[in-house]
């Protein structure tokens, strides 16, 4: 199935398994949406991930989602997409935004990767703001 916005599509799937209260969420994969989910892991918005190669198609990337012990609440609140394939945003170094405070974290593709907007600051480059998450 083609999709116009897969980052989007990625973000759905994760969000409807939430609800859903499902454990594991099967997303097709790309390079993009492995980065994503690589930093999401980093920052402990999901528990564990694993990325498979199916020799006919271009993988599935299998995300298992965090739950809060005693009140089964998701770590992810929130998945909001940011920027899109028809209106993209990108903003410089003084311009990045802070998602609830600090609290919240903003996906960027930069020049150097796929990274935080904390991560960004750091190391002094702008980007695509994929998505805030928090």
């Amino acid at each position: 199935m083609v999709t116009t916005d897969p980052i989007a599509d990625y973000l759905t799937r994760i969000r409807n398994a939430i609800k859903a209260r499902h454990r594991v969420v099967e997303i097709p994969a790309s390079n993009i949406k492995k980065a994503i989910t690589k930093v999401l892991f980093e920052k402990g918005y999901i528990q564990n991930y694993k990325f498979e190669d199916t020799p006919n198609h271009q993988g599935v990337i299998k995300i298992a989602l965090k739950y809060h012990p005693a009140t089964k609440e998701s770590a992810i609140t929130k998945l909001e997409r940011v920027s899109s394939p028809g209106l993209r945003k990108y903003v410089g170094v003084e311009d990045m935004p802070r998602v609830l405070n600090g609290l919240g974290i903003a996906i960027l593709s930069t020049s150097k990767g796929v990274m935080t907007d904390k991560e960004a600051r750091t190391l002094n480059v702008g980007g695509e703001v994929l998505c805030y998450v928090y």
